[in-house]
């Protein structure tokens, strides 16, 4: 290995180690609560080295979404070879649900913390984020065409349908289902989703 290519490597390490710290550290503080300084002393270099690949902490979150979005992209693929497009959009809801509560942390930069977003106009969408926002688009436009959903618009019709179980999914990361007892809210949460499952069936 050439000089170029080891410093390339070293640098992309580095890169990777900040990730990782700067990941840990929201996990364990909160992502309000941490700072570039905190991160820098996480892996032992000076803030100065941090600034060299991330020109501020809504840089990381960016960054760290991108790959939130990825795995999350991962969850969505696992319904794309269902074929009865109401049933991919059933497993699609649970799939959300399934992603929110391994992932709390991920969903909450992705989806509920404003941070990241402020770095959006600088970089073009992530790009695995539009391909599962597609997915459920692609599966409310073979939902019309199997005849449901008849006089709905897709597009307002998936983002009333992503709001639905974006909901229940907050409500339970938020600790917003606390007046049901524990053992309850988790399949009070499914059986919610069952039922606007239903109802989606009936449109």
């Amino acid at each position: 290995m050439g000089i170029t290519e080891r410093k390339l490597r070293e640098k992309e390490e580095l890169r990777e180690k900040i990730i990782s710290g700067a990941r840990e550290l929201f996990l364990e503080h909160g992502i309000e609560n941490t700072s570039m300084r905190m991160i820098a002393d996480k892996i032992e270099y000076s803030p100065a080295t941090i600034y060299l690949h991330f020109k501020d902490k809504n840089e990381l979150f960016y960054v760290i979404m991108d790959k939130a979005f990825t795995k999350f992209f991962n969850y969505f693929s696992r319904a794309r070879a269902i074929e009865d497009p109401m049933d991919r959009l059933h497993t699609l809801g649970k799939l959300y649900l399934q992603f929110a509560s391994e992932h709390p942390f991920y969903y909450d930069l992705m989806f509920v913390n404003k941070g990241p977003m402020e770095t959006l106009p600088e970089h073009d969408t992530w790009e695995h984020g539009g391909k599962s926002h597609a997915i459920l688009m692609d599966t409310v436009q073979s939902c019309i065409d199997a005849g449901y959903f008849k006089g709905h618009e897709p597009k307002a019709l998936s983002l009333a349908i992503w709001g639905g179980v974006h909901g229940l999914a907050s409500l339970k990361l938020c600790d917003r289902l606390s007046m049901y007892k524990e053992e309850e809210a988790d399949q009070l949460m499914h059986r919610a989703l069952d039922s606007l499952n239903s109802m989606l069936t009936k449109a």
